[in-house]
């Protein structure tokens, strides 16, 4: 028995134990080394839905600044061919005001108008449009407001000409490219007899 105790004394003998301040000093380095990462991921993460919430209010504003279209696409012509083609856009609801300055030949419009046939394709041609409605005179397309777009398809801008004419049975795409917001693409196609006026639904 005296033995055993020898023992167990020389086993734990020249062994010192931890003093509370030496307990407090590892407590705080442990404790530091958790904030600064603690910080550094709570940084990190508040950053990415900062990102995240800024990417989201980017694609409302996108949407909301959509013009739609309201009603038919018409089509005026002679007795072979189509001379213009007319539509009406609107704003969508609550959506930002979209600039609508028509393409006079001046490069001053920012709304954009692309003309494609089976056998052309012409990238922003002229077009004027007629307020309809209530109307505030200037020309931003703004909530409550209509707009009706014609494109003249005798006087398409210079250099802009169709190598062939509409005629009756061909498809025609037009797409409607407003500074801000999404592209409106219109396709029709043309009845099997043109008439003076044709409601293209």
């Amino acid at each position: 028995m005296i033995k055993l105790m020898k023992a167990m004394f020389n086993l734990h003998k020249g062994e010192k134990g931890m003093t509370g301040l030496e307990t407090a000093i590892i407590l705080i380095a442990f404790v530091t080394v958790a904030a600064v990462f603690g910080y550094a991921v709570l940084s990190a993460g508040l950053f990415s839905a900062e990102r995240g919430k800024e990417t989201i209010y980017a694609g409302l504003n996108e949407a909301k600044s959509n013009m739609e279209l309201s009603g038919s696409c018409l089509a005026k012509g002679n007795t072979e061919n189509v001379t213009s083609i007319l539509f009406t856009v609107k704003n969508a609801i609550a959506g930002n005001p979209i600039d609508m300055t028509p393409n006079d030949g001046s490069g001053n419009n920012k709304c954009v108008i692309s003309l494609t046939t089976k056998n052309d394709y012409l990238n922003n041609v002229k077009w004027s449009f007629v307020a309809i409605g209530d109307d505030n005179g200037n020309q931003l397309l703004e909530t409550g407001e209509q707009f009706e777009v014609t494109v003249d398809l005798a006087d398409l801008g210079t250099g802009l000409t169709l190598s062939q004419p509409l005629q009756r049975n061909d498809t025609f795409a037009l797409q409607v490219k407003p500074s801000i917001g999404s592209t409106i693409t219109i396709q029709r196609q043309l009845p099997p007899a043109i008439e003076p006026v044709m409601d293209l639904h």
